[in-house]
């Protein structure tokens, strides 16, 4: 849960302002709660059967076809600008661990890094299944917790810095109110869990004396605790700390102590590195589905092999073409975490469940609906922009 998003919130915290900044980490974490609950308890509401995908949650809602089409899209694109977005984020964390331990070594370019970062994936994409990541999935918690604790401690042992300002940096309001759009759409982000959180669910043993979400709920609540304590730190130290001047990625406007700030990023490689394949799995599984179903592809080590090799070179090429931290997280957030993460959910529960008109489920889960559909509305344009007026100065593949 607790992803590569964290990094950017102190920047999004500097783009909305103290206010609005923690209302929406706040207001997020809440709903975001209540819709993984939701899904939690969909996951086997019908007796004898489990909704292991999102998408058979939508075709029992929705039917078989309609169910598809809602669902799949937005899932593919949450998984897959998600692998974009660690595969910049590992990159770039290299890059910052190799020019700390040795800064007065030949400088190298990005492209390179994510290319480094991309070959673990070649290996590790061939494991057959979530349980085989388990170990990775460990480590990547540990290292997760050990970098948002590393970035708002360093951050509060750096102190106020000299003539901190608050002020949106924006120079027109125009500028204003895109800015903010992008900065809500990263705070989106951060809250990216519920695309794989059936997949992960299906792997829990159940039985009708105990059934899974008993289980899968515990984990939920212990993740979310640690969210909070990960999450809300970082974004408000962080943005106290340096104000308006903090880099789109907190751990790159730290620079002393060396030694932490140099384990920070190695702690972040090995963080994405567990967050790329929870997100790619399913993304495998999909692919290969639909290569042997519908198009007749004999099923095999081969095809597997090269349909994941492809996937993993897929994502490194658009990450080493578009390297925009910020404004990935900003569009990612806004147009493909929200619909599954915000107000998708909200939208089946009300099909399946039908709560009475006007009552607090009714109005709960509209809420959360409009709520959801303000962010997916205005965080894209924002982030759009973002990555056109990053692009227009960016020589690319350097």
């Amino acid at each position: 849960m607790v992803g590569a998003g964290v990094l950017g919130l102190p920047y999004a915290m500097s783009q909305l302002g103290w206010g609005p900044g923690v209302t929406l980490l706040i207001i997020s974490w809440i709903i975001t709660l209540y819709t993984l609950w939701q899904m939690v308890e969909m996951h086997e509401m019908v007796p004898g059967k489990r909704f292991d995908r999102y998408h058979e949650l939508g075709q029992h809602a929705f039917g078989e076809k309609l169910g598809l089409y809602i669902v799949v899209p937005q899932q593919v694109v949450v998984m897959l600008g998600g692998t974009i977005d660690y595969m910049v984020t590992g990159g770039a964390s290299l890059q910052k661990f190799h020019d700390t331990v040795c800064p007065n070594c030949k400088k190298i370019k990005l492209t390179f890094f994510i290319m480094i970062f991309a070959s673990v994936h070649f290996v590790l994409s061939h494991l057959p299944s979530f349980n085989s990541i388990s170990g990775v999935s460990l480590i990547a918690a540990v290292m997760s917790i050990g970098y948002s604790t590393i970035a708002w401690t360093a951050s509060a042992h750096k102190g106020i810095q000299e003539n901190v300002k608050y002020n949106n940096k924006a120079k027109t309001r125009i500028d204003f109110i895109f800015n903010f759009f992008n900065a809500v759409g990263a705070v989106a982000f951060a809250y990216a869990g519920h695309s794989v959180v059936l997949e992960i669910q299906a792997t829990i043993p159940s039985t009708p004396e105990k059934p899974s979400k008993v289980s899968m709920w515990r984990g939920v609540v212990v993740s979310y605790i640690v969210v909070a304590f990960c999450y809300w730190p970082v974004a408000i130290i962080g943005y106290w700390m340096f104000g308006n001047e903090v880099k789109d990625n907190i751990l790159i406007s730290l620079e002393k102590p060396t030694w932490i700030i140099a384990m920070a990023n190695l702690f972040v490689v090995f963080h994405v590195i567990g967050s790329y394949q929870v997100f790619a799995m399913p993304m495998f599984d999909m692919l290969e589905s639909v290569l042997v179903k519908k198009l007749n592809f004999e099923p095999s080590a081969i095809l597997r092999f090269v349909v994941r090799n492809v996937y993993v070179a897929f994502t490194m090429f658009i990450a080493i073409t578009f390297p925009f931290f910020g404004g990935l997280l900003g569009f990612v957030g806004g147009f493909s975490v929200t619909p599954t993460t915000y107000f998708l959910p909200c939208i089946i529960w009300l099909k399946i469940y039908k709560p009475k008109r006007f009552s607090l489920s009714w109005y709960i889960n509209w809420i959360c609906i409009v709520f959801g559909l303000c962010i997916i509305i205005l965080a894209p344009i924002g982030a759009l922009r973002s990555i056109i007026l990053e692009a227009k100065t960016y020589k690319f593949y350097t």
